[in-house]
């Protein structure tokens, strides 16, 4: 199955960062999400309750991450990708994290795919 929901630019404030000067105030980040529901599209008979809310996700992601004060942004979207699988009913998701914090480039990011382990 690739019946994908993606999410593109979620803005988050958080703590981040290894020196201690750099965490003092909240610093931007982006999430992009890709994740693949455990359900293909065709089966939803069109009930919210039978998908992925992605409104819930974007919300829990941004309730996961605000919470934490992470030193790397590898951390943080490695705890979020494995949070998320455990909290929605997905079974592979793909995030993409952009820090905004090196003044000659656009953002630095880092890229992590993770699957629900199989029982």
């Amino acid at each position: 199955m690739d019946d994908q929901i993606h999410i593109e630019q979620l803005e988050v404030f958080t703590h981040i960062g290894v020196p201690e000067e750099e965490r003092g105030a909240p610093q931007r980040l982006t999430f992009n999400i890709t994740l693949w529901p455990n359900d293909e599209f065709g089966n939803l008979g069109d009930q919210i309750t039978r998908t992925v809310d992605y409104a819930a996700v974007c919300q829990e992601t941004k309730r996961f991450v605000q919470q934490r004060s992470d030193k790397l942004i590898e951390t943080l979207a490695d705890s979020v990708a494995r949070h998320l699988l455990d909290v929605f009913p997905i079974e592979r998701i793909t995030i993409e994290l952009r820090k905004f914090i090196l003044p000659e480039v656009q953002y630095v990011s880092v890229t992590v795919t993770r699957e629900r382990a199989t029982k």
